[in-house]
């Protein structure tokens, strides 16, 4: 048995590293992201399952001296995991190659090839540059339990073995500790063993001995009530039984068991069972194929479907080609591959069990349930495998070229004789240049280089509210990031963030509640807030005790419409149903209101409590206002409401950074999440519409350049055709 190559898999992965921080977001992103960064620094509870060993790891990160924002060091380190794997890859593709090739410097080449096509496939190359999502972990150790297992076929009976198979148990564990992902690889390492050595089920020893190792890799879980009993600024499911910090006695009681169950499980999203298909298993396994197309040629707008498509089949019988020749020059190892990529692709899809996605079939429209957002992320780990499978189907199209090399000089003149076998594998090496088509074909859309566009729209919503308001937010993308400006930067953090979903759950509601009133930080804040005493309130927007809190109904039934009153404030909420949530924000209106000045991002749900005539768009929110509004000169009307021209426009002038950003950025490449930019081209067409109609056509013609400039970088298509109208 040959020693692996670990010092050039270290040089590769470092390569790759360099990539990924050539490519780095410099601050948050969409999404995830934002959340992720924020827990990591306050040590804080993201969204169930809570992913405890990312939270632990990334703190730790975070606190290394590095001379860059916060957020780009969090965004390094998953960078960091994610070239690490590669390098696993790397050892991984060179054994199986060993059993193949004779010479060592082909199985590096073909080994390098691996590393190259899975580190830039776009999915893998795009979710490394940013800490969307904590997957970077287990795509590591997919990799390293992948390597590990490779070294224990190389001896099952050797003394080491049985230690190989107790330190995967444990990696395992550590990788549920911080995703369920962590135990994809459970059905590959079970048929391995019961392929080559099925008695070692039999040994009951070793089976306790990795059962206890699984259960110390999940210990990680233990952190989640620990740090919930603190009450971080951000504690999303709040697994402990305690009411108030520190009380150590319920921080294990029944109560807390039964959170963290269901944090661990993510009970909240009450996903359906598997049998119960969200959307067709071809539909399903459809938008798998969908997401491989990607990984070659991200085409965003479909402007090259064609070559996206051809590229897709291409590596797909590469790859395809690849196992073929896994099964024949090394079945020991190509059992336990096969059943990981069946895992990670056909099982994993049907595990999965999504519903349509964003942009799957659109001739259905909004006929069938969608999903918010493209799922790519969820098959990271496929793609990173994958190039293990495709680099073996390239290095099998490089041996069949040079013996195509080998033969034709068989032809040649007199004297010039047969070329030798290796003179034949140097030629057709440029073979191996397919490898590098996805660094090119998605250089631009996988890289986040000088993107800061999300970090700049959190500060612009924020620096929309008044101090101490409140901002009830619609969902993941106009939340997350405003947590992050708050909680990573320290931006307006006298502001209250109320997002609708979260409303309606009882912890998010205790948060508020225990939440303390900040100091708002004039010297930073927006100069159109200095001209004015800001009177700081003496408690929460909620004004009832915890108890109370938690006895609220999840949902009421209003046989008719009922009448909601404070002050010249009426709103008639109509008959149906009123959620927690909808109670909480009235609730909010009743007990801070316009002490506290309360704004919404959405203003449809505020429309929905019967609040339309109270609501005034200033920029991007919409204010509630303690009378019903009406037009002024400037206070216009509009189809959706009054629109107040004078501090939309200040905000415009002097607080609104972001559209800069954006024509800087010059791109946006994730369609679903393309009505933040939308947010701004409205509301900077409706500025320009009412400068230009009080006379002041030189600035409105300014505004909408802007805006033009804006919709074009974000692709906005139908925006720009109807107002070049």
């Amino acid at each position: 048995m040959q020693k692996p190559s670990y010092g050039i898999a270290a040089l590769a992965a470092l390569a790759v590293f360099v990539l990924y921080l050539a490519t780095l977001a410099p601050t948050t992103a969409m999404w995830d992201t934002s959340e992720y960064i924020a827990a990591v620094k306050v040590l804080g509870l993201p969204h169930p399952p809570g992913n405890p060993l990312f939270v632990l790891m990334g703190h730790a990160f975070g606190l290394l001296p590095i001379p860059v924002s916060y957020a780009a060091r969090i965004n390094m380190f998953v960078a960091l995991l994610d070239a690490i794997a590669a390098g696993l890859w790397f050892l991984v593709t060179e054994r199986i190659l060993s059993f193949w090739l004779t010479h060592r410097w082909k199985q590096i080449a073909g080994a390098l090839v691996a590393v190259v096509v899975g580190a830039t496939s776009f999915t893998v190359w795009n979710q490394s540059v940013a800490a969307e999502k904590v997957y970077a972990v287990n795509v590591l150790a997919i990799a390293l339990v992948s390597w590990i297992m490779l070294r224990w076929l190389d001896a099952p009976d050797a003394p080491r073995a049985p230690r190989l198979l107790v330190l995967v148990a444990f990696i395992v564990g550590l990788g549920y500790a911080n995703h369920p992902a962590g135990f994809l690889v459970i059905p590959a390492v079970g048929v391995a063993v019961l392929v080559h050595r099925p008695r070692t089920f039999l040994r009951w020893r070793l089976m306790l001995a990795c059962l206890g190792a699984l259960l110390l890799g999940l210990t990680p879980f233990a952190f989640e009530p620990i740090r919930a009993a603190h009450f971080p600024p951000l504690n999303e499911g709040e697994p402990t039984g305690c009411v108030t910090k520190f009380e150590w006695s319920c921080t294990f009681s029944e109560l807390t068991a039964e959170r963290l169950y269901d944090n661990i499980q993510r009970t909240q999203y009450a996903k359906p069972s598997v049998f119960d298909r969200q959307a067709p298993i071809a539909a399903q396994l459809g938008l798998l194929w969908t997401y491989f197309k990607w990984q070659w040629l991200r085409d965003a707008y479909g402007e090259h479907t064609a070559a996206q498509s051809a590229l897709a089949v291409a590596f797909l019988i590469l790859g395809l080609v690849g196992a073929r020749e896994h099964w024949r020059r090394d079945r020991e190892s190509f059992w336990y591959f096969a059943a990981l990529m069946f895992t990670l692709t056909i099982a994993l899809v049907y595990y999965l069990n999504f519903r349509y996605s964003w942009g799957q079939a659109p001739e259905l429209g909004r006929s069938v349930a969608r999903e918010p957002r493209e799922r790519d992320y969820f098959f990271v780990w496929t793609f990173s495998a994958w190039s293990v499978w495709t680099a073996l189907g390239i290095v099998s199209l490089w041996q069949a070229i040079a013996r195509l090399v080998m033969r034709s000089s068989k032809g040649s003149d007199a004297g010039v004789g047969e070329l030798p076998p290796e003179r034949s594998w140097r030629i057709a090496a440029p073979i191996l240049a397919i490898a590098l088509i996805p660094l090119f074909t998605n250089a631009s859309q996988a890289s986040r280089r000088g993107e800061t566009f999300t970090r700049d729209w959190a500060v612009d919503l924020l620096n929309s509210v008044e101090p101490y308001g409140v901002l009830i937010t619609n969902g993941d993308n106009d939340t997350f990031p405003l947590w992050y400006a708050q909680d990573v930067e320290g931006v307006r953090k006298d502001v209250i963030v109320a997002v609708i979903t979260y409303v309606e759950m009882d912890w998010f509601i205790r948060q508020m509640i225990r939440r303390p009133v900040y100091e708002y930080d004039a010297a930073r804040g927006p100069s159109i807030y200095r001209y004015r005493e800001w009177p700081k309130p003496s408690g929460p927007p909620l004004r009832m005790t915890l108890a109370q809190a938690d006895s609220l109904p999840e949902v009421v039934a209003l046989r008719e419409p009922q009448r909601f009153a404070h002050g010249d404030l009426v709103a008639t909420v109509g008959p149906g149903y009123i959620s927690r949530g909808q109670i909480v924000v009235l609730r909010m209106i009743q007990d801070a209101f316009p002490g506290r000045p309360i704004y919404f991002s959405a203003g449809s749900y505020a429309q929905s409590l019967g609040l339309a005539p109270y609501l005034l768009t200033q920029g991007m929110v919409e204010k509630l206002m303690p009378d019903s509004v009406k037009a002024t000169p400037e206070i216009l009307p509009t189809p959706s409401g009054y629109f107040d021209v004078a501090r939309t426009e200040a905000l415009w002038d002097s607080v609104y950074t972001a559209p800069a950003a954006l024509v800087r950025q010059g791109d946006w490449v994730d369609r679903p999440s393309a009505g933040i930019p939308f947010g701004y081209a409205i509301t900077g067409q409706m500025l320009a519409q009412a400068m230009d109609q009080r006379g002041d056509t030189a600035k409105a013609d300014g505004v909408m350049r802007t805006v033009d400039a804006m919709a074009k970088a974000a692709r906005l298509d139908d925006f720009l055709k109807a107002i070049s109208r």
